[in-house]
């Protein structure tokens, strides 16, 4: 076979690669509405403390290891309805772990409590309130 490298051979073509599995073919598995999925509504500019699905959610730290339940209820009742408590023990010691999670079914409710008791004594210890749940930044990426 005779070949003659003065002239231009034509450029071989790639195959196209074959793709498999979901997505290779184009199918209306999400047409329609199977695409859109619900988000809870926005109610303002979109920074501040997010609602969870039930309420609005304060995070309480530096609770007092010897703290009972009803003491960070009789607290934090004083602001609103208190809808769930949770107050979390150490498995070995069976003690407070030091914080606790406080919902409330109104955003003012919840806003009332952390301005009324971040800074304030419970049982010799000083407290920590704040938003549990923060909204992400517009154009983030969330993880």
């Amino acid at each position: 076979m005779d070949v003659d490298y003065d002239e231009e051979a034509p450029a071989e073509e790639k195959p196209t690669r074959k793709i498999k599995g979901r997505g290779a073919e184009d199918d209306d598995r999400y047409a329609g509405k199977a695409g859109q999925f619900e988000s809870l509504p926005d109610d303002d500019d979109g920074t501040g403390p997010a609602r969870s699905i039930e309420g609005w959610v304060v995070i309480v730290s530096g609770v007092h290891e010897e703290a009972q339940e009803d003491d960070v209820f009789e607290a934090f009742a004083e602001f609103g309805d208190i809808k769930n408590l949770h107050l979390n023990l150490d498995r070995r010691t069976g003690f407070v772990k030091g914080y606790a999670f406080i919902e409330y079914e109104a955003k003012q409710e919840a806003d009332s409590a952390i301005k009324g008791m971040d800074g304030q004594a419970l049982l010799d210890s000083k407290l920590s309130v704040s938003w549990a749940f923060g909204k992400p930044k517009k154009g983030g990426r969330r993880r």
